[in-house]
């Protein structure tokens, strides 16, 4: 998947990804029944590529990543196929009680912070 991104525009497109995913989110959060910790117990409980939260997010990333920097499809679609992993990985991250690097709270936070300026940490997350 990788070897479809142009090297001189690789962290431009990690960002994008993140916005899209973090967007996506964000909009799935406000109408998931129980916010954050149900759209998570939604991501934990296992998705696939076509669910509703996934498709909804691999849509706007497939898109943009299409016409901002002019990725071929094959690439878009190996992105959007990692998509429904990378947000179980995400949700079971967030809800294990050993791990604090990421959390409800500052899920919560950081999706508040959307229009405020960025990602707030989720940026990182998905690099």
């Amino acid at each position: 998947m990788s070897s479809g991104i142009p090297a001189d525009k690789a962290d431009e497109v990690h960002n994008e990804i993140a916005n899209q995913i973090t967007n996506g989110l964000a909009t799935q959060s406000s109408t998931a029944q129980g916010g954050i910790g149900g759209l998570l117990s939604m991501l934990q409980g296992g998705i696939s590529s076509g669910g509703g939260i996934a498709s909804a997010i691999e849509g706007g990333i497939t898109g943009s990543l299409g016409s901002k920097f002019g990725l071929p499809p094959a690439v878009t679609g190996a992105i959007a196929a990692a998509l429904p992993g990378l947000l179980q990985k995400f949700a079971h991250k967030a809800t294990d009680p050993n791990d604090s690097s990421v959390s409800v709270d500052s899920i919560t936070k950081s999706l508040s912070n959307l229009g405020k300026g960025g990602l707030g940490g989720l940026g990182g997350l998905f690099k």
